[in-house]
């Protein structure tokens, strides 16, 4: 393009505006929450991956220790929050009007309508799906993402951006490992090399296969901000 053309317009990165402002706002929340003494948990996954199934047996495991609430986020439907308000724990539905995915301002708002204004842990289930949330900073203190095994082993090569910004990798249903083509340490091994820090974790919400091990690393990393 002529420059005598270029200068008589300016030229805007949008995106990298929108991401600017969103860590900012996100990095203020995280110092906030982290103030009070809030552990806020950015749990994310495909759908169908078990994300309201596990949160429900982490729920059960942690509520005699922990005071814990939780915001549902979703396009539509209130489908999660009513199964999550079995346990009895503090829940909100979000509704993102169209959106694949919560920013820091969406999660703020949430957090400022839960009616638990003292939760050690607040867990956020994220959208359904493994690319736009993984670009969005919500401002949690850690992002776990759930990996299903019939979703196959080679997510980590598909969707690399979500494996190398979560804090935790949950492999989950390793009580179907019979009757698909997953190799779990191939898994392991890809997700290790986007992201050699990444806790893995290998359960099944289901039986209970490997919970405990999951339960116990979120209750200690809640308990490090206390």
């Amino acid at each position: 393009m002529p420059e005598e053309i270029m200068e008589k317009y300016r030229i805007i990165e949008l995106k990298e505006g929108i991401f600017d402002r969103n860590n900012l706002e996100a990095e203020r929340l995280r110092e906030k929450l982290n103030a009070e003494g809030t552990f806020l948990l950015n749990l994310m996954s495909s759908p169908g991956a078990g994300k309201t199934t596990l949160l429900k047996k982490t729920i059960a495991a942690l509520k005699d220790d922990l005071r814990i609430a939780v915001m549902e986020a979703d396009i539509d439907s209130d489908v999660d929050a009513s199964a999550i308000a079995e346990t009895g724990v503090d829940v909100i539905q979000l509704h993102t009007g169209g959106m694949c995915h919560l920013d820091a301002d969406m999660t703020r708002q949430g957090i400022d309508a839960l009616s638990a204004k003292d939760a050690d842990l607040i867990v956020l289930e994220n959208v359904g799906n493994l690319v736009c949330p993984a670009e969005f900073d919500t401002g949690a203190t850690k992002s776990a993402m759930i990996l299903s095994v019939p979703e196959g082993d080679d997510k980590p090569l598909k969707y690399p951006l979500m494996f190398e910004i979560s804090n935790a990798l949950i492999i989950g249903k390793i009580d179907a490992l019979p009757y698909f083509d997953f190799d779990i340490e191939l898994c392991k091994a890809r997700a290790k090399k986007l992201n050699p820090k990444i806790e893995i974790f290998c359960v099944s919400a289901r039986t209970g296969e490997g919970m405990a091990v999951w339960t116990d690393w979120l209750k200690d990393e809640v308990l490090k901000i206390k």
